[in-house]
């Protein structure tokens, strides 16, 4: 990996971390709005929070700052490391794939795929990093004072996890993470690089964004200087912003089933928290959750999602 791009990466990372100082109580928000069942005669749940900024009240009155930020520390650890490979990752992707075709005419269209499939590539490399520390911060954001299992912070959280269930237990749920976090990331990044490809033709600074961007890091300052900064911010921030939105039923559904697996190695039963249901995988858990309130439910917690990483995305991506 050439030096510059190292320190690009690294620096990006650095960005993106500090950047959750001040999104991480909106995950926080969207956490517990997602796992929260809203009332059903089938469920016999109590919908406790009526949107982000009543969670976030809520949650200050009750626990605190420290409620508000908790699963912090697991991301502070694993986020720089997670994000290197991620972005190393889809880069390397991205050079491989477009190279297949380096005799023929790239079009739009083929651009999308390269760029999408790269991001998929890019999430499921990075999973391995990411997979523990979202076991581990879901875990510790929606962990109420009644539970049976109690953790009393990241560190505690990871070694509770590994003696009750082993190496398993953290990695059980990366088949459900990737099928949450690739999509976000196929669909962040085909559509980051279609918005800069638009902006380029608007501000005037279009370039041959299918050969040659291809054949150099994307995240090179050079490549950076091509678009004014104000333009990169707001092409990112726009595919996060749609990407988040597109893909929160699938996170919602991963959170509960990382919850469910939580929750029956407690107990040593199938039962999921509140509800009390079993769900039989992602699909099964769509299913239940539109089943008891429609599309609203699958995109409960949507909006705090957005508001978490379109900032999150933007300083990662342009930093």
């Amino acid at each position: 990996m050439e030096p510059d791009l190292l320190q690009s990466m690294l620096g990006s990372a650095t960005a993106g971390i500090i950047s959750r100082i001040f999104t991480h109580p909106l995950d926080t928000a969207k956490a517990r709005l997602q796992a929260q069942q809203i009332k059903s005669i089938k469920t016999q749940s109590v919908q406790r929070y009526h949107g982000p900024i009543d969670v976030l009240r809520k949650t200050a009155r009750a626990e605190g700052m420290r409620g508000l930020y908790r699963g912090f520390g697991a991301i502070f650890v694993g986020g720089t490391p997670g994000t290197v490979i991620y972005l190393s990752g889809y880069e390397q992707a991205k050079k491989r794939l477009s190279s297949r075709n380096e005799n023929q005419p790239q079009s739009r269209g083929m651009d999308f795929l390269v760029h999408f499939a790269s991001g998929m590539l890019a999430e499921t490399l990075a999973c391995v990093i990411y997979v523990p520390v979202d076991v581990v911060k879901e875990r510790l954001q929606v962990q109420r004072q009644d539970a049976k299992v109690k953790y009393y912070g990241s560190y505690d959280a990871m070694k509770t996890i590994l003696r009750d269930e082993g190496l398993s237990g953290i990695y059980k749920g990366y088949a459900a993470t990737l099928v949450s976090f690739g999509p976000f990331s196929a669909i962040y990044f085909g559509l980051y690089e279609i918005f800069k490809d638009g902006a380029r033709i608007y501000t005037g600074n279009e370039v041959q964004t299918s050969r040659q961007s291809f054949d150099q890091a994307a995240l090179t300052r050079k490549e950076l200087e091509d678009l004014p900064f104000p333009w990169l911010m707001t092409c990112s921030a726009s595919a996060g912003a749609i990407a988040s939105w597109l893909t929160s039923p699938l996170d919602m559904a991963k959170l509960r089933l990382q919850l469910e697996r939580g929750q029956s190695a407690a107990t040593k039963t199938n039962s999921v928290g509140e509800a009390g249901l079993a769900y039989g995988g992602m699909a099964n858990c769509l299913r239940q959750a539109y089943r008891d309130g429609g599309m609203r439910a699958l995109f409960r917690g949507a909006g705090a999602r957005v508001m978490h990483f379109t900032p999150a995305t933007c300083i990662t991506m342009t930093f």
